[in-house]
């Protein structure tokens, strides 16, 4: 189990980013959570197989139809197990 921490910066608030995280984290089958931060980037955590956390990193960097995502910053995080993905604010 590898945890991630991913910030997504650009026009992506505002826009369904955080629902389209979390569908996509459940699909592939991740635990975590996604957030809004107060400077307009989208914060992550997610914890999964390498794998599964690079397809989410390659979801995001292409992100939903209304956003612009402008950079993807990964950094590897020690945390605690989730139990499940959620949306928080």
């Amino acid at each position: 189990m590898v945890t991630r921490v991913i910030t997504v910066k650009g026009k992506v608030q505002g826009v369904g980013f955080r629902y389209f995280v979390y569908r996509n984290a459940l699909a592939i089958g991740l635990n975590g959570f996604v957030k809004n931060m107060p400077n307009g980037d989208v914060y992550i955590e997610a914890q999964g197989s390498q794998e599964q956390l690079d397809e989410l990193i390659r979801t995001c960097k292409m992100g939903p139809s209304r956003a612009r995502v402008d950079n993807v910053e990964v950094f590897e995080k020690e945390t605690n197990p989730f139990s499940e993905f959620y949306i928080t604010e």
